[in-house]
């Protein structure tokens, strides 16, 4: 019996491709590929490539294209990308009637196969949809996250790096709130190895950094007439290494909030400790003034997708 760790990627698209690829490359675990019947030709071609790629990188894991949940069964990580990705002129916010059925369909499927499961989602919009999982499956919430704080502070650091011209290393930057347009970037926790990004750049170069970090996965789509898929499954599989490796990161994740920062019954983006008991900690940072007024409108939106969810019966 293998005692390798298994990590089902739920829909085999671009994301699910590319975390394919760097959980084996990571050697974290045997991986399944799932996709709906219709795509199940896709995923299982999808894993064969990916195993005859580990002939010529070397890396040891086994890769399975699948449409059956039995297939999943007993994972310890689950990665959720199923639903459809964004097109030029969307709001995350728009895929809620059609990423909605498909969550739900995913939550029973984790429910019934991978009852122990840490779950990562990463579909949009974000909030809400890894909000409905958690409710559908009943999973406590120490293993049930969004992934949305990663990217969207990851995207803050380059364009802090990039303006101050130091390496993209020596950046630390913290991005709170929902995954959208009202996503706080917290300034007050953003350094340059240890110095205040205020102290390098100027107020309204700030500004424009922070203005375009909120659209930042906008301006991909525009781009490219989708959703990214490399920063984003880059920031996934960080987390599930978190878990998977016990390294007790603190990672900005969109967790269940049950009081902290004055907010209850809502997932949204804060500061976390990710270890091998999944969620460990939830950080309650000191903010300031105005990044608590920014971060009530966030959770204000977040709230008002999240109640649309919950109104939406279930077909």
């Amino acid at each position: 019996m293998s005692t390798r760790k298994k990590i089902a990627l739920i829909g085999a698209g671009n994301i699910g491709g590319e975390l394919a690829a760097l959980c084996a490359r990571k050697e974290l675990g045997d991986i399944v590929l799932f996709d709906i019947p219709a795509k199940a030709d896709f995923a299982k071609g999808k894993a064969l490539d990916l195993e005859q790629n580990s002939s010529v990188i070397g890396y040891d894991a086994k890769i399975t294209g699948s449409s059956d949940w039995k297939d999943c069964a007993g994972a310890d990580v689950v990665i959720v990308t199923a639903g459809i990705p964004r097109k030029p002129g969307q709001s995350r916010d728009d895929l809620v009637a059609t990423n909605l059925p498909i969550i739900r369909s995913v939550a029973a499927g984790v429910k019934e196969h991978c009852p122990d499961a840490f779950v990562i989602v990463i579909s949009n919009p974000l909030d809400a949809m890894v909000y409905e999982l958690k409710r559908a499956t009943g999973l406590p919430r120490e293993r049930v996250v969004g992934m949305a704080g990663v990217l969207d502070s990851a995207r803050f650091q380059l364009f802090l790096a990039r303006e101050a011209n130091v390496s993209i290393k020596d950046v630390r930057a913290m991005v709170l709130g929902g995954h959208g347009d009202d996503m706080v970037p917290v300034l007050s926790a953003t350094t340059i190895n240890g110095v205040a990004a205020t102290e390098l750049i100027a107020r309204e170069k700030l500004d424009a950094i922070i203005a375009r970090t909120r659209t930042g996965g906008g301006e991909i789509v525009k781009l490219m007439g989708t959703s990214a898929y490399y920063a984003p499954a880059s920031a996934a599989v960080a987390m599930a290494e978190a878990f998977l490796l016990d390294q007790k990161r603190l990672l900005p994740s969109a967790v269940y909030l049950d009081g902290e920062y004055g907010y209850k019954d809502l997932f949204m983006g804060v500061p976390v400790i990710i270890g091998g008991r999944g969620v460990e900690k939830i950080l309650e940072i000191k903010l300031t003034d105005d990044e608590k007024v920014m971060l009530a409108k966030s959770a204000k939106s977040v709230q008002g997708i999240t109640d649309v969810v919950k109104a939406t019966p279930a077909s």
